[in-house]
């Protein structure tokens, strides 16, 4: 039977690859220079990476049940590294967005917000492996 605590485990995954595809994206736009798509593509997905995250850690932090006593810890480091993902991809669409609005994306400014896009990346990929450990290991 369905059970809420199921919501969390389904909706993960989106953040995850929409995060990592759009860092990667914003990568490929350095390398590329004259695919400005790429670039788009990067802060659409980074955007769309907030709301998903959002929804991941609400659903994480509302829907999920106990864990055994012995998997605590690795539930405090996994709740860590997702509120750090949360906080990042915010930091990170919120400036990019800014340095859209203020026609700066030819500037300096674009690498800041790669640096904390990369962050995010580098949260999300570590926040998922422990997810992945507590569920393998304990659930």
């Amino acid at each position: 039977m369905f059970d809420s605590s199921h919501l969390h485990p389904m909706v993960v995954h989106f953040p995850i690859a929409i995060i990592m595809v759009g860092f990667l994206a914003d990568i490929a736009s350095l390398l590329f220079k004259k695919e400005k798509c790429l670039s788009t593509m990067g802060l659409y997905l980074e955007v769309l990476g907030v709301l998903a995250a959002i929804v991941a850690f609400g659903t994480g932090y509302f829907l999920t049940g106990e864990v055994p006593e012995e998997a605590a810890s690795l539930r405090e480091q996994h709740e860590l590294f997702a509120t750090l993902t949360l906080v990042a991809i915010i930091l990170a669409a919120f400036f990019r967005i800014l340095i859209v609005y203020l026609k700066k994306e030819e500037t300096n400014l674009k690498y800041v917000a790669m640096g904390i896009f990369f962050l995010a990346f580098v949260f999300v990929g570590i926040t998922g492996y422990l997810g992945g450990a507590l569920v393998i290991n304990y659930m």
